[in-house]
């Protein structure tokens, strides 16, 4: 094998790696040593190039996909905390407001209307979550997009773990530590430490009540 053909290899391999970060981000902070030679770098890019062209603020060992959409008009700032992640096809529009440690895992829209979206320390959000901070007018009388629209935020606390595939409305508090199940549509306030589940959303459980090392997903995400 000639070192051209190892070169070109080593490439290859690289770019792919790039992409399974990006679908996956957690594994980026696993990476070993040799490896975080070209991901910090690359990583560095990305981020500083965002936030130059977006009013976006990340902190520090944080991760951002390529291949996500992250929009930040002045007025409407996105904010990421240390550790925090966004993966691939994932939109963002500020204002919003993410917490450290945070997974926002690929496929979702976030769009933060004019109150914008908060969301605590720890918090998990798995694929194809949609998290709107706004809504339409209905009156019968002129359509529906002629309608001004009204935003009161939506506030996700800390250590929140959020099923693949659900909806959250405008107006919304999801409370410490509580777990959203799959394909969920929050419509009402979800209290700490609650497990809802269903379309609306619904109290089925209470996170103190399971038993230590209760492993049983109803979210669809494991990272």
């Amino acid at each position: 094998m000639t070192s051209d053909t190892s070169s070109d290899i080593r490439a290859r391999y690289t770019e792919q790696h790039k992409k399974r970060l990006s679908w996956m981000p957690w594994l980026y902070y696993r990476l070993k040593t040799k490896h975080m030679r070209w991901a910090g770098p690359w990583q560095t890019e990305i981020q500083q190039t965002l936030q130059e062209l977006e009013t976006v603020h990340i902190g520090e060992h944080c991760f951002i996909s390529p291949e996500c959409a992250i929009f930040a008009e002045p007025g409407r700032p996105v904010s990421l905390g240390n550790q925090s992640f966004v993966a691939a096809h994932t939109f963002i529009h500020g204002p919003v407001t993410i917490g450290n440690e945070v997974a926002i895992n690929h496929s979702c829209s976030l769009d933060g209307g004019k109150a914008g979206i908060r969301i605590g320390d720890q918090t998990r959000i798995a694929n194809q979550c949609r998290i709107f901070a706004f809504n339409h007018g209905m009156s019968p009388t002129q359509p529906i997009y002629q309608q001004a629209n009204t935003s009161d935020g939506i506030e996700i606390g800390r250590d929140v773990w959020i099923g693949a595939g659900t909806g959250i409305r405008d107006g919304i508090l999801i409370g410490d530590h509580a777990v959203i199940g799959m394909n969920s549509m929050v419509t009402q306030d979800v209290p700490d430490y609650a497990i809802v589940a269903g379309n609306p959303a619904r109290i089925i459980g209470d996170r103190r009540n399971k038993p230590e090392g209760y492993t049983r997903s109803l979210t669809g995400i494991d990272n």
